[in-house]
């Protein structure tokens, strides 16, 4: 961790009121996935000479999407109001853009589309239904938990709030799982991959950044976690995009030691078409980690502190 601000920062969390100028974000993000891929990778014969880039040169990704290397090129300058959904998908192809990156790429376009002078939007906290909640209470074996597209823990069963009352103790509410990654000197000792979990809770954030480039809350989180911690900045300039989907983790939990879990994350539709997610921890029948979670769940039951998830899970 450390002080100070960046350049990553400042140029995407302070938006003035004129609309979304997110040029500099497509040409860090298409000069970064540029930078990784080389002609061999590509398909093509490499170059004479010395090469002077990291990866491919623009022509070379002009060839590939079949542009000229002069639209190419002003495309990554930031010029990418109003390209075709056939152009974007091209380039996506020639840059070998996974389903995460593609949807960002798309994302950063439709915002830059947008008229100017689009009023700044304050993402205010999304309305959790009674109903979401007795669904979260009635998963007694998972840990499940709902949450928005800043991490923010709007809800959680009581296993949930057990698996992760480290970072529920943070009197800030709603809990952030950025937050207590990037925060918390417990969170080195919480997620046995550290490093791997970090990366995820940036790319996700990145993600959402290129969805809602107007979420003035959102804006305020990056540049918090960039103005402390060193970490976070150095992810955030890398420009690395991810989407929900499902995996493992491990987690050392300062109650029931070290537990393996498997998780998957879906969409949560709601009325007022909030993006919410629902991610569900679910251990191996039979396995210590199964073991684990009932242990963990008895201890929330009986801990001094039992009225502490009810509040919070709403």
């Amino acid at each position: 961790m450390g002080g100070g601000s960046s350049p990553p920062f400042s140029r995407w969390a302070r938006r003035s009121v004129d609309g979304v100028d997110n040029r500099a974000d497509i040409r860090d993000f298409l000069t970064s996935r540029r930078a990784r891929i080389t002609p061999e990778q590509a398909g093509l014969l490499p170059g004479g000479g010395r090469r002077r880039v990291a990866g491919l040169r623009r022509e070379e990704v002009a060839v590939l999407a079949g542009v000229s290397t002069d639209w190419y090129t002003r495309l990554e300058k930031g010029h990418i109001a109003g390209v075709s959904e056939d152009v974007l998908e091209a380039v996506a192809r020639a840059l070998q853009l996974d389903e995460a990156e593609r949807a960002h790429l798309f994302n950063l376009a439709r915002a830059a589309s947008r008229p100017a002078r689009t009023p700044q939007r304050r993402g205010g906290r999304a309305h959790i239904q009674p109903q979401v909640q007795w669904m979260l209470d009635s998963m007694t074996g998972s840990a499940a938990f709902v949450a928005d597209g800043r991490l923010d823990v709007l809800a959680t069963n009581t296993l949930g709030w057990a698996l992760h009352s480290p970072m529920f103790d943070d009197p800030r509410r709603p809990p952030n799982f950025a937050r207590f990654q990037f925060l918390d000197p417990r969170a080195r000792d919480f997620y046995l991959d550290r490093e791997g979990a970090a990366d995820v809770t940036v790319a996700l954030l990145r993600a959402e950044a290129g969805r809602r480039p107007h979420d003035t809350q959102l804006r305020e989180l990056v540049g918090e976690l960039s103005t402390v911690s060193e970490e976070f900045r150095t992810r955030w300039a890398a420009h690395d995009v991810r989407i929900h989907h499902n995996g493992t983790k491990q987690f050392h939990h300062p109650v029931v030691g070290t537990v393996d879990l498997h998780y998957r994350t879906l969409d949560l539709p709601t009325e007022d078409r909030s993006d919410l997610r629902l991610t569900i921890y679910t251990a191996e029948p039979g396995s210590p980690s199964e073991d684990a979670l009932k242990l963990l769940a008895s201890w929330a039951a009986t801990a001094t502190q039992a009225a502490t998830p009810a509040a919070d899970r709403t």
